[in-house]
């Protein structure tokens, strides 16, 4: 408990010189809530990458939707934390295609944060398309002690609208700069 109230008191106290106001865990739906519960919006993670030397943007989503949804500028790497089966399983009850975890997650952002010349006490910020994988994603990190690991609670595309579209918030409807053109350092 001591370590949540730590985090989210570190979320407000980086929030009330920086950002518009907090993202509270209590504001957080459940299944985008974290362990540490260090939450930020895509604008906040966006000005809070641009004003933090050594802090990491790490996107968390598969392969596919990055190629085929465009990503955020900015971002380091593209870490899948999630995978596409490789027989690709239909999930009927979800709709979609089941994903496993990616068995190479934790060992691939250990070695872009050494890579970088960071420790465990580096700041992460996790995004995935809404905020709930990177959620899960923080968890594990978290658990592997990493300390300051953020998720963006409305990723890059965002929740649904009342249309069922994606087009309430995120990074791609928050008009932060992104592109469909990957940079080779970035992809995974």
């Amino acid at each position: 408990m001591g370590r949540f109230l730590t985090g989210v008191f570190a979320a407000i106290a980086f929030s009330a010189t920086v950002m518009s106001g907090p993202v509270l865990a209590l504001d957080v739906p459940e299944k985008k809530r974290t362990d540490i519960g260090l939450y930020l919006t895509a604008s906040e993670a966006a000005q809070m990458r641009a004003s933090r030397s050594g802090t990491l943007l790490i996107d968390v989503r598969t392969r596919a939707e990055v190629a085929f949804v465009g990503q955020a500028a900015g971002v380091d790497r593209n870490i899948p934390y999630m995978v596409v089966d490789e027989f690709w399983e239909f999930d009927a009850k979800k709709s979609t295609y089941k994903l496993s975890v990616n068995p190479d997650f934790a060992a691939r952002v250990a070695e872009l944060v050494a890579a970088r010349g960071l420790g465990k006490d580096a700041t992460l910020i996790l995004m995935c398309r809404s905020g709930s994988r990177s959620a899960k994603a923080a968890n594990l990190l978290a658990k592997l002690g990493y300390a300051q690991v953020y998720s963006v609670v409305d990723g890059f595309e965002g929740d649904k609208g009342p249309s069922g579209l994606r087009d309430v918030n995120g990074w791609k409807n928050s008009g932060l700069a992104w592109s469909y053109k990957l940079p080779p350092e970035t992809v995974y």
